[in-house]
């Protein structure tokens, strides 16, 4: 059959029947028809977008932002804020900061934003948030406003499960981007702000801002640029104590420790003269610093949470009330201060280029986080040896536990290092459920490992001549003095290293970190003179840095960490617990007919050695008892790094003082 139509559903063949060319026609016409019927019977379609927020531009913004918190309310532990902000009649835009530098996602606390009133000139004025970017409230400024009068509260987590608790009866921690709005339309360092605080009574302070005034409890800090003033936390507290670290006139440096009691406050000279041997061997190791002076701030608290943020002449640091107290219960934590203090120079004087951004609300590019905290990760775990913080012996402990735990975590078959330098955007930071395959923030460790293996090919291709330290000198110690802020891009990195060894470093990087690699990273310790093991033996700082309440991490042998109480923390993928059928939601209630406690299942490990009997566990799962037996006879497996006879032993010079 042959059909024709031009332009209407006419047949112009012979067909059998009346009722066929009937059919025929309906065929022809629904199939003629269709597409255009199709096209006047659309769906839904978007609805536009709100305008842009105005894109930031290198222009002062007129007149001074004044800000003024009050942290008197110790009770509620609410901030209760006041800025005057300059304005001219029009449209105005005010932004909360959400990408806050060194979170390295869009993580600033709106959640926790209250109470918003904008008045002028005795008036209230209506302000309309952004129906796209929540981080904006819009604001029409009615003629002959000169001043924006801006009132708001943030109301600090109280509980853990809300957040990370920064202000108790006796501590506050106070990072500016919390309590500040600012214009859109201008880069950061363009905005003047004046800040002050309204302190509790009695209470100490310590900041890198410079004051101008202090009455009481008032203090009035000096002018400054809202990039520098979020970069510069301020603790607070009543129990305060100052320790001059200064290598030097000309390198003023400061612990500023604030303690929940008196006590956690005393420091042995031993445990002052570790601290001072890091702004020493910074010193040395980057000769050069990039601050007018610098405040360790470090809180000690069961109740603040633990942290470690990094600032150009400051870094915000936070761990448990024992730090000084029982100094060898510390170890593992012991690198907060020196990775911190490293970042005065990478990441925050030397940044990757895409990582710096005008203002708070333009996003972070963090592909080169490898660097910014890999680098970072790497000069910690070297400058906490080198100053004494903690012995070679420990640090080499804690590479081999790096180094273990990538062994026993198989996420490297699917996913490059490079992708997860995404991950504080993709989960904000939250705990995940199976690290070990999704792969966490593997930048900081892996980072680590990757960088002992650039230093020490450098040392094996000069002949040990040259170290990562001659690249830390070149990198980082240029424009010595300066505090502004200096980019850079995979090509300058690769550059840097060319210039203190030839070598083909960019394939050598690319290859590890942006190529699939699912081996573990070994060379820089196979390099360094040593090869990871495993033994039954504990090492002797982590047994001393257990209690009572202590959990047990068993990667590296049945393939869990357990909580003092029995609760799995962690399972890793694959592991015999895994394949047993043993996840985190898991509680151990007894192992081999006894009931569970760390200790105890330590012992049955070591017995389930000598026999041939599975292992076995009675758990509960959402109120449902099981026993589950795991047939694992490998032992304990700390791990631990063994010399290699007849090999040149670089790690051990690489952690030695200079």
């Amino acid at each position: 059959m042959s059909i024709s139509h031009r332009g209407n559903c006419r047949s112009e063949s012979r067909l059998s029947s009346p009722v066929a060319i009937a059919v025929s026609l309906v065929i022809l016409c629904f199939a003629v028809v269709s597409p255009a019927y199709s096209q006047q019977s659309v769906g839904p379609q978007p609805a536009p977008l709100p305008p842009p927020i105005k894109a930031p531009v290198d222009q002062p913004y007129p007149g001074t932002i004044r800000l003024a918190v009050s942290a008197q309310n110790v009770t509620h532990r609410v901030l209760d804020v006041r800025e005057t902000v300059p304005a001219e009649p029009g449209e105005l835009t005010l932004l909360y900061p959400e990408w806050i530098p060194g979170t390295h996602s869009p993580t600033g606390p709106i959640s926790e934003f209250a109470g918003l009133v904008v008045t002028a000139n005795g008036k209230r004025i209506p302000w309309v948030r952004d129906r796209v970017n929540v981080y904006a409230f819009h604001i029409d400024v009615p003629a002959g406003v000169r001043n924006l009068d801006v009132k708001f509260e943030y109301l600090t987590p109280l509980r853990r499960d809300q957040g990370r608790i920064s202000f108790s009866s006796k501590i506050l921690d106070l990072s500016w981007n919390t309590v500040v709005l600012y214009p859109a339309g201008y880069f950061s360092r363009d905005i003047t702000i004046a800040p002050s605080i309204l302190l509790p009574d009695g209470w100490h302070f310590a900041t890198a801002l410079g004051v101008q005034s202090q009455s009481g409890d008032l203090v009035r800090f000096k002018d400054t640029t809202l990039n520098t003033l979020v970069d510069s936390p301020l603790y607070a507290g009543i129990n305060y104590r100052r320790v001059d670290l200064s290598s030097g006139p000309d390198n003023q440096v400061f612990l500023d420790v604030f303690a929940d009691s008196p006590k956690d406050l005393a420091i042995t000279p031993q445990e002052l003269q570790f601290h001072r041997n890091l702004v020493v061997q910074a010193a040395k190791l980057f000769d050069s610093h990039h601050y007018d002076h610098y405040d360790f701030l470090l809180s000690l608290s069961n109740t603040i949470g633990g942290e470690g943020l990094e600032h150009h002449q400051s870094s915000e640091d936070g761990t448990t009330a024992n730090y000084f107290t029982d100094w060898a219960a510390g170890v593992a934590g012991r690198d907060l201060l020196p990775h911190e203090y490293t970042h005065s120079w990478n990441g925050k004087f030397r940044r990757p280029a895409d990582l710096w951004t005008p203002n708070f609300n333009v996003p972070m590019q963090d592909d080169l986080l490898w660097v910014y905290e890999g680098l970072t990760e790497y000069y910690g775990y070297v400058l906490t040896a080198r100053s004494g913080l903690r012995t070679p012996a420990q640090t080499r402990d804690l590479i081999a536990q790096i180094a273990a735990n990538f062994e026993v975590s198989p996420g490297r078959a699917w996913r490059p290092l490079i992708d997860t330098t995404n991950q504080p955007t993709i989960s904000q930071r939250r705990p995940v459920t199976w690290p070990s395959w999704l792969r966490g923030e593997d930048y900081y460790m892996e980072g680590l490992l990757v960088w002992l293996d650039v230093d020490t090919k450098i040392r094996q291709l000069s002949g040990g001549r040259k170290s990562l330290d001659d690249f830390a000198r070149r990198f980082f110690g240029i424009d010595n003095g300066s505090y502004v802020t200096r980019t850079y891009n995979f090509k300058d990195l690769v550059a840097a290293l060319n210039a203190v060894q030839p070598y083909d470093w960019a394939s050598f990087l690319r290859t590890r970190i942006y190529k699939l690699h699912p081996q573990t990273p070994l060379g820089g310790i196979t390099r360094g003179g040593y090869r990871l093991a495993y033994t039954d033996t504990e090492p002797a700082w982590m047994k001393a840095a257990e209690g009572p309440r202590s959990s047990g991490n068993f990667a590296t042998s049945l393939g869990f960490s357990v909580s003092a109480s029995g609760d799995l923390e962690n399972v890793w993928w694959d592991s015999p617990a895994f394949k047993a059928g043993m996840t985190p939601d898991t509680r151990i209630v007894a192992v081999d007919g006894k009931a569970f406690s760390v200790p105890g299942l330590r012992d049955a490990i070591l017995a389930a050695e000598k026999t041939t009997s599975p292992m076995k566990f009675l758990v509960e799962r959402g109120g449902e008892f099981r026993t589950i037996e795991i047939n694992y006879h490998g032992g304990l497996r700390y791990p631990t790094l063994v010399r290699i006879k007849g090999t040149p032993d670089r790690l051990d010079q690489i952690l030695a003082p200079r």
